[in-house]
């Protein structure tokens, strides 16, 4: 469990939530925020920046997601590498996670890692101008609505050899 990530990562997460939440309006699925913890083995518990659940039994007023069927990661340099490599790992051997989505901080790009059988996960790369499709959900929205109000460095390349 992390706290006190930057602005940006916070102000991503809450765009991941908003977008998330208004695909899915009306349907089975539930979309949770990072407080929300979920189960991915009988010893192993995570809390993802967002989960999606479209099982009925996380309806109720429990504590823990069971069965996730999508998780999302924004990526901050301090945890990229694990969210990546282990993480990733943990999140495979979950059977009813079907894709993992990796939001990236500095620039606009998401990876989506997406079961194609209990041994192959295959990877989606989405930009700026690009609709993130997730086909577990069924859902697409445009990549850059994750960044809104995300404030990027300046280009720092040196144009005045031009």
């Amino acid at each position: 469990m992390l706290a006190g990530g930057t602005l940006t990562h916070s102000t991503i997460s809450a765009n991941v939530i908003r977008e998330f939440s208004n695909s899915l309006r009306g349907g089975p699925c539930r979309v949770y925020t990072s407080d929300a913890r979920v189960r991915l083995s009988k010893t192993r518990y995570v809390y993802p920046d967002a989960s999606i659940s479209c099982d009925e039994p996380e309806r109720g007023t429990g504590d823990t997601v069971q069965y996730p069927r999508l998780t999302v990661e924004v990526l901050s340099p301090s945890t990229a590498s694990y969210d990546r490599g282990n993480k990733f790992v943990y999140y495979r051997s979950c059977p009813t996670v079907e894709e993992y989505v990796l939001v990236d901080t500095p620039r606009l790009a998401v990876e989506v890692y997406r079961r194609a059988s209990d041994t192959l996960w295959t990877l989606h790369l989405f930009g700026s101008d690009d609709q993130l499709e997730l086909t577990s959900l069924s859902i697409s929205f445009p990549v850059v609505a994750l960044y809104e109000n995300v404030i990027f460095p300046e280009d720092t390349t040196d144009r005045s050899s031009s």
